[in-house]
């Protein structure tokens, strides 16, 4: 039976149809009966490829075909993805993802609709690529109150900023490296200024703590600002920066009715005691508290044509061994602007690093303004520079510090501890 459509043709969506055709057999006996893929539906022609008698350019032809059950939408993007997806389920024919854009904007509507029409809406690979987060989460770890998820969730920027720490390249040179390897795109912005991470952290806080967090919620900043002299103090100091989206609740550690979570996206130092720091090139990985389990990490290669098909088959299959019954992921869709806290009035422990005409002078004052506080070296440090880690506070009272500071110097770099 021809019961799978994939909507998209690209590098995701060609890795979804090869490793579902290799692998037909095993997966129809996983689900019990016979399945195929019938449609592959894009705009574009594909004369040679070995599919090319399954290619259709109107989704239309899927829509009114009773015989698909579920459809894999692979082409990103809100539009039109938003709207073959909201067809489909209203059809009760269940879609899964790999696209974090349209499940951190639409996920809690997208949710509902599949839950009202008794199919579901999957989308393990819209994070972590072939890394299993979603389920674990739902399923494994939901007897646990989640304390914190923290995690390195773009393997674009891991790659550079990898570059930068054991090879000592400059951003833009690792950049340009990494697009010339094919892990950046030509335009590289959403992974080097954070939006791609914070998609996934808001996919992953919204089922952790069942309410959604939209991206436009979040504070973001990427690491296109970090320098060569940041990475060397904090090699000096035990650290490894990575670019780190996080999601904890605020208060008591859980989330209730009345409670409020916080959520970032920023480069962090990274203790060398945590595991994060170890992590290296295009992976990702992923930690996990749980009141229960206590500290669990997921890691894996986090993009890619073939593992992040692998992720999108897997709920392919899930769909179809579940025909007519929901798998009950969900959250709740939530306009509350003051749900995810101001950043700002977190606390945290930050790296700072000054220049100044007469530095050294400056460091009883800035004792003052901090009180007890970590100085930090790296080799060959000119005597106009200083570089520090103040205490933890809020970090409106650190920036508050560092605007009476920034008459007397030049903020040169301010990184949050991890």
């Amino acid at each position: 039976m021809k019961n799978v459509a994939v909507i998209g043709y690209g590098v995701v969506g060609s890795g979804t149809v090869e490793l579902f055709e290799k692998n037909r057999e095993s997966i129809s006996k996983k689900v019990g009966r016979d399945c195929d893929i019938k449609y592959i539906v894009d705009l574009r022609d594909f004369p040679d490829s070995p599919f090319a008698d399954r290619m259709v350019k109107d989704f239309n032809t899927v829509l009114e075909d009773d015989e698909i059950e579920v459809v894999a939408e692979v082409i990103g993007g809100i539009e039109p993805a938003y709207t073959f997806t909201k067809k489909a389920l209203e059809k009760g024919k269940s879609v899964v993802t790999s696209n974090k854009e349209l499940v951190a904007n639409k996920g809690a509507q997208l949710l509902d609709i599949a839950h009202k029409h008794n199919c579901n809406y999957l989308f393990e690979a819209s994070v972590g690529g072939g890394i299993p987060i979603i389920r674990p989460l739902n399923k494994c770890l939901a007897g646990n109150s989640i304390e914190q998820i923290s995690g390195i969730l773009n393997g674009t920027t891991n790659f550079i900023l990898t570059k930068m720490i054991r090879e000592q390249m400059d951003f833009e040179s690792a950049l340009s490296l990494a697009q010339q390897l094919g892990y950046a795109e030509k335009d590289p912005t959403a992974d080097i200024e954070g939006h791609d991470a914070c998609r996934k952290i808001c996919i992953l806080g919204s089922l952790a703590y069942g309410k959604h967090i939209y991206p436009n919620q979040v504070h973001c900043s990427g690491i296109s600002h970090i320098a060569a002299e940041d990475i060397a103090y904090a090699e000096s100091a035990g650290y490894a920066i990575k670019l780190i989206g996080s999601v904890k609740p605020v208060g008591d550690g859980r989330v209730g009715d009345n409670e409020k979570v916080s959520a970032i996206v920023c480069p962090r130092l990274v203790s060398k005691r945590n595991m994060l720091s170890t992590v290296e090139g295009v992976y990702n990985a992923i930690s996990v508290t749980g009141d229960g389990v206590g500290d669990v990490m997921f890691y894996g290669q986090g993009a890619g044509k073939l593992p992040t098909a692998s992720a999108v088959v897997g709920d392919i299959i899930d769909c179809l061994k579940h025909k007519g019954r929901s798998v009950m992921i969900s959250w709740e869709d939530n306009h509350d602007e003051n749900y995810v806290v101001d950043h700002r009035t977190v606390e945290t422990a930050m790296y700072v690093r000054i220049n100044s005409e007469d530095a050294a002078a400056l460091k009883s004052a800035i004792s003052e303004m901090f009180g007890k506080l970590t100085y930090i070296e790296r080799p060959n440090r000119p005597k106009n520079e200083l570089a520090f880690i103040t205490p933890t506070m809020t970090e409106s009272e650190i920036d508050a510090n560092l605007a009476i500071l920034s008459h007397s110097a030049d903020i040169m770099s301010r990184i949050r501890l991890l």
